[in-house]
């Protein structure tokens, strides 16, 4: 599917699902139902293909992670939560919630728990920090989803099936950043309302590009790059199309002073492939208390300030560029 398919797709879906919850959720608060619906599906497909993929080289081609017990699950949390950084089991992935959707009468609650299931399940990993707070923002028992229960659990099922019904196919290989563009056009669709423009967290995906692969220019490796204001990671994982994940060998740093956009980010790094291992984002304002002085030297350093000229940091990165 073309770019331009791909993105024309998921903005009808996004707009489905704002017609859908119209009236009871505000715009900003509705984009982080959206976000957190779609990291949870995608996260869901990650661990299940990762497993189907693993037991097929094993022999077992016909094996579905989603359908088995969850006490065989149970079985490999260590494992998974060691690799992938989080563990879901079988009946807590977002396919099997959303089947069950129309019949649980406490939906709600179902999904709460699931989301607090996800999060715990890497703590005391060294992947808690990654996964700590992403789903935050997606409050299942918020009255502004509905007076009643039985309100509140109509929209989270319109809202299952509006992101279940989305086709991404290949998320890591599309050609759009999926995630990163729904974020784009939920903040241009609430500007008005939040009193912000999209633009002041969002680089657009050809600068984005072209800052990369301006910054790379002759190289086909790097070890750390890093962003000092990575907003939802747009500018990072740029990086990981131009070289190749693979090929930013030391991994992907970055420093975000809103909440919302710094739970984004990292999510967005899950989503595009990047393993909890090879990915530093941390939370607070990178003037007054810059959080990687001890990740240095980054071989490219990039980041969107507006007005800005590019700049050159000679002993301390082989390329910085501002957008």
């Amino acid at each position: 599917m073309a770019a331009s398919d791909q993105r024309a797709n998921l903005h009808r879906t996004i707009w489905r699902v704002a017609n859908d919850l119209r009236g009871s959720v505000d715009g900003w608060d509705f984009k982080a139902y959206v976000l957190g619906m779609l990291f949870y599906r995608f996260i869901s497909e990650h661990i299940t293909n990762w497993v189907n993929k693993i037991q097929a080289e094993g022999g077992e081609a016909d094996f579905n992670y989603a359908q088995i017990d969850d006490e065989q699950a149970e079985t490999a949390r260590e494992y998974m939560v060691n690799t992938l950084g989080f563990f879901i089991p079988p009946s807590e992935l977002f396919q099997n919630v959303r089947r069950a959707a129309p019949r649980d009468q406490n939906l709600n609650e179902t999904l709460a728990a699931v989301f607090a299931d996800i999060e715990a399940s890497a703590i005391g990993s060294s992947s808690e920090d990654d996964l700590k707070g992403l789903f935050d923002d997606v409050n299942t028992n918020s009255p502004r989803l509905g007076n009643s229960i039985a309100e509140r659990n109509s929209k989270l099922v319109k809202l299952l099936d509006a992101i279940g019904d989305l086709e991404l196919g290949n998320y890591q290989d599309a050609d759009i950043d999926t995630f990163g563009d729904a974020y784009e056009y939920l903040m241009t669709m609430y500007a008005s309302s939040a009193g912000k423009s999209g633009g002041e967290f969002f680089t657009p995906q050809d600068v984005s590009e072209l800052i990369a692969r301006l910054t790379v220019l002759g190289k086909t490796r790097v070890g750390r790059v890093y962003d000092p204001a990575c907003g939802s990671g747009s500018l990072l994982l740029k990086f990981a199309k131009v070289l190749g994940r693979e090929n930013v060998e030391e991994g992907f740093f970055g420093q975000e002073i809103n909440l919302t956009t710094y739970n984004l980010c990292r999510i967005n790094m899950f989503l595009h492939g990047v393993n909890f291992s090879k990915f530093d984002i941390a939370l607070g304002d990178t003037l007054t208390d810059p959080a990687h002085w001890d990740d240095e030297p980054f071989e490219a350093i990039v980041s969107k300030r507006w007005m800005t000229p590019v700049i050159r940091i000679d002993g301390v990165c082989d390329c910085a560029l501002a957008a």
